[in-house]
C-alpha cells in the first residue's frame, strides 16, 4: 500500500500530539513504568493541553512516566485499576485535587476490548457485593448476579511498541504488551510511539499484535529511558 494510507508516520512527537486538545479522555498503555510511550508522554505536558481524564493501569509511579501529568496539574480525572505506591495520585486524591474511579483490572480491559469491537455494555461478575457495584445496573443471570459495565471510549489513545511499520501495523515486547492493543482499538485517534520502524511488509503477519487499521499516527522514538520501578536480587548462597 502506498499513499498517505500506506505511511502514517510524522516526523516528530510535537506533530503527532497536534491534534490535542483541553477536555480530552487519554487512553495511555504501558502497566506501571512497562511499556510507556516515553516521548509522547512527556510532549503531551509540553503540548500544554490541561483539564483531561487519563486512562491508564496505575498513572505512573516513583514521580516518573504518568505521574510527571499529575505533577503538571493536567489531568481531572484518572480512570484506574491501581493506585500502589504512587504517591502522586494518592495525595491528590486525597486532597480532591484529582477525581479518581477505581475499575477492576480485568473490567478496565474489557472496557476498552468491548469499545473497539462496538459493544456498548457487559454483563460481569467482578465487583459484585463491593463498593463496585455502587450506582449501576445488576442482573441475575442462571442465578449469578452480575453488574452492568459499559465500554469505556477515548478521544487519543497513545500506545508504545517495539516494532512498527508505515502503516502502523505494531509488536509489542513481550509484558510492555498488556494495555497497549485494546486501547489503541478503542480511542478516535491512535498514536504509536515506535523503538524501531520498518518498512510495510517488514513484520512477519503471524508476528503482528495490533492491525494497522486502529493506528493513525506512528512517530518513531529510538532512544527510552525503560527506567523500571524496583530492581529485586538475591545473593547466591
Amino acid at each position: 500500500m502506498t499513499g498517505k494510507h500506506g505511511n502514517k508516520v510524522v516526523p516528530s512527537v510535537q506533530e503527532a500530539l497536534a491534534p490535542l486538545r483541553d477536555g480530552m479522555t487519554i487512553l495511555v498503555g504501558g502497566f506501571g513504568l512497562s511499556g510507556n510511550a516515553e516521548a509522547l508522554i512527556r510532549g503531551v505536558v509540553e503540548r500544554g493541553v490541561g483539564d483531561l481524564t487519563l486512562v491508564s493501569n496505575n498513572a505512573g509511579n516513583l514521580g516518573k512516566g504518568l505521574a510527571t501529568w499529575l505533577k503538571a496539574g493536567i489531568i481531572r480525572k484518572v480512570i484506574c485499576s491501581y493506585i500502589g505506591a504512587n504517591e502522586d495520585l494518592h495525595t491528590r486524591m486525597a486532597s480532591g485535587e484529582v477525581e479518581v474511579e477505581i475499575t477492576p483490572q480485568g473490567t478496565l480491559s474489557e472496557r476498552m476490548r468491548a469499545a473497539g469491537a462496538g459493544i456498548p455494555a457487559f454483563y460481569t461478575p467482578t465487583g459484585v457485593g463491593t463498593v463496585v457495584e455502587q450506582g449501576k445496573e445488576v442482573k441475575e443471570i442462571d442465578g449469578r448476579r452480575y453488574l452492568l459495565e459499559r465500554a469505556l471510549h477515548g478521544d487519543v489513545a497513545l500506545v508504545r511498541a517495539a516494532v512498527s511499520d508505515r502503516f502502523g501495523n505494531l509488536r509489542f515486547w513481550r509484558t510492555a504488551r498488556n494495555f497497549n492493543p485494546v486501547m489503541a482499538s478503542a480511542a478516535k485517534l491512535t498514536i504509536a510511539e515506535c523503538d524501531k520502524l520498518v518498512d510495510n511488509g517488514g513484520i512477519d503477519p503471524d508476528d503482528v499484535h495490533c492491525a494497522g487499521i486502529f493506528v493513525h499516527r506512528v512517530v518513531h522514538v529510538p532512544e527510552h529511558e525503560n527506567a523500571f520501578e524496583y530492581k529485586t536480587t538475591r545473593k547466591r548462597p
